[in-house]
This record gives C-alpha cells, sequence and structure tokens, in this order.
C-alpha cells in the first residue's frame, strides 16, 4: 500500500498525467495533505471575516496560488483513479449533476481498485501474476 509522502510525491510528479492508474490510497492521502494544506491559509482569512474585516491579501494570495497550483494534478489525480475502478475520466463530470453528483463521485473514489489489468493499465501496487488474471 502507498504511503503519505510516496502519495505526495506521486501526485506532483504526475502533474498532468491523465493515464493509467491511481489507488484508492493515494487519492486519499492527497486528500487529507490537500485539506491539511488549506487549513492554515484558510483559517486567516475566515477569521478576518468573522470578525468583520477584511481578509489579509497576503492570506488570500496564498489560496490562490495554492489552488492554482494544486488544480491540474488534482483533476489528474481524480482520472486515473476513476480508471482504476474501470470508468472513463469523463465520469468526473457528474459531479456537476446538483445533489447526487458529487455523491456519485464520492462514491466512486470509495471504491476498491480493480485487482486486475483494464483498458487503463495495470492495477499499482504488488500483484503477482499479471499474465493469468482473474477471470471475471
Amino acid at each position: 500500500m502507498i504511503g503519505f509522502g510516496e502519495a505526495i510525491k506521486s501526485f506532483y510528479s504526475q502533474y498532468a498525467n491523465f493515464s493509467g492508474r491511481a489507488t484508492r490510497a493515494e487519492y486519499w492521502w492527497v486528500a487529507l495533505y490537500l485539506c491539511l494544506l488549506y487549513i492554515i491559509p484558510y483559517s486567516f482569512v475566515l477569521g478576518a471575516e468573522m470578525q468583520g474585516e477584511q481578509p489579509s491579501l497576503f492570506w488570500s494570495a496564498i489560496l490562490a496560488i495554492i489552488g492554482l497550483v494544486n488544480i491540474v494534478p488534482s483533476l489528474a489525480l481524480v482520472w486515473r483513479r476513476l480508471h482504476d475502478i474501470g470508468k472513463s475520466g469523463a465520469w468526473y463530470f457528474i459531479a456537476f449533476i446538483p445533489l447526487v453528483g458529487g455523491i456519485i463521485l464520492l462514491v466512486f473514489m470509495l471504491k476498491d481498485s480493480q485487482p486486475f489489468p483494464n483498458k487503463y493499465g495495470y492495477p499499482v501496487g504488488n500483484y503477482d501474476n499479471f499474465n493469468n488474471p482473474p477471470q471475471y
């Protein structure tokens, strides 16, 4: 199984790689990383707004930079995660359906990887025998 540090390295090293597969663990480690990355600047912006003040331009700029730097690799990771469960990356757009789209995408992100090669490539991880995948 992929660890936190390895997931982050993979996230940035495959910056705009929309092909291949990404494990469930990789996806959720990166989701945790991004949440942690946003906490500090967002807390400063939100704290200022709750006090009725104008948020600092510095923290707002930091949030914008973090968002811009991570949007492409985030999309690529979701795309590869969808490939890992045997779906086309275009299923990402289901998230734009109000109310249910995000829930459906969340369910897809929670699904386990297909343990055999699919049209998007071999599974990520240690699998013993790629020459004889299970017949389903």
